[in-house]
């Protein structure tokens, strides 16, 4: 049975003078709540589909499980009550494998609106999961391509222009997986999550590309999946820089045609003609929210 993943809506478009009333095609959101044995430990806002890839990766992102065997069965809730049926999945984790309740009763750092803030929070993570230390380049031909590969791969947005993408390539520039999502963090997720319900991790050598601005939990969830370069078509939040640069990862802004800003970790992108990266304009964000 195929996921709705689309919603309609009468709207009135304008074009000059002329008035037309039609239908427009939306990308669906839906609140997805996730029980780890029995217990509700979050909410997130998601396009529904690939939710237990998005499950899986929020709990490795999250730091509940260290490693894919620690994940054991995921369902959706059995005693979810309609209309909520698969808007409420159940988690469990593997035989023998520990986890403190108490802890997931508190904050998450997925949400930007939790409190965290500063040089404290970076340590924190840091300390949880180690700095990258994986050594490789990749030329600016092999960025200025990643763009292109991860809009043609989304099959929402060229039927909405109004959800986010990740996708994670090889440094090959293959794409090892895709996922779209009303929220980039959850796309992430998503990203992940695929490959730990394989039974495997990203590779030490990897990009992720994500639509839309790079902020801290985006970097965060990078980091704790071993993730050691990060590009996106906008720009970061200064707390994203600080922490690419704390944990020793590469984190590309403003990827658009043959232009980017390299904030961090550049000695990982080749220059064939040694010159410096062209930097966009301290304007030039677009307006992107």
């Amino acid at each position: 049975m195929s996921v709705k993943r689309l919603a309609r809506r009468p709207i009135v478009r304008l074009d000059g003078a002329a008035r037309l009333e039609q239908d427009d095609r939306l990308t669906l959101e839906e609140p997805l709540e996730i029980r780890l044995h029995g217990e509700a430990i979050a909410v997130v806002m998601r396009t529904p589909k690939d939710d237990f890839d998005l499950v899986a990766g929020f709990l490795l992102t999250e730091g509940i499980v260290r490693q894919p065997a620690d994940l054991g069965l995921i369902s959706y809730c059995e005693q979810a009550q309609p209309p909520n049926l698969k808007n409420v999945i159940e988690a469990r984790l593997a035989d023998g494998v520990e986890f403190d309740t108490q802890r997931l009763k508190r904050n998450f750092y997925a949400s930007s609106s939790c409190g965290i803030c500063g040089k404290a929070s970076i340590d924190h993570i840091i300390a949880q999961a180690q700095a990258i230390d994986t050594d490789f380049t990749v030329s600016t031909d092999f960025l200025y391509a990643l763009d292109g590969k991860l809009r043609q791969a989304q099959e929402v947005f060229a039927q909405t222009g109004s959800i986010h993408a990740a996708g994670l390539f090889d440094t090959e520039g293959q794409l090892l997986s895709l996922r779209e999502d009303v929220g980039r963090h959850n796309a992430v997720d998503k990203v992940i999550g695929k490959l730990v319900r394989e039974g495997r991790r990203p590779p030490e050598k990897c990009v992720l590309m994500v639509s839309g601005r790079t902020s801290f939990e985006i970097m965060q969830k990078a980091l704790v999946a071993g993730i050691p370069m990060v590009a996106a078509v906008s720009g970061p939040s200064s707390l994203a820089v600080d922490f690419a640069r704390e944990a020793n990862m590469t984190l590309v802004g403003f990827l658009r045609g043959k232009r980017c800003n390299v904030y961090a970790g550049a000695e990982r992108i080749e220059s064939p003609d040694e010159k410096q990266p062209h930097s966009t304009e301290e304007g030039d964000s677009n307006g992107e929210k």
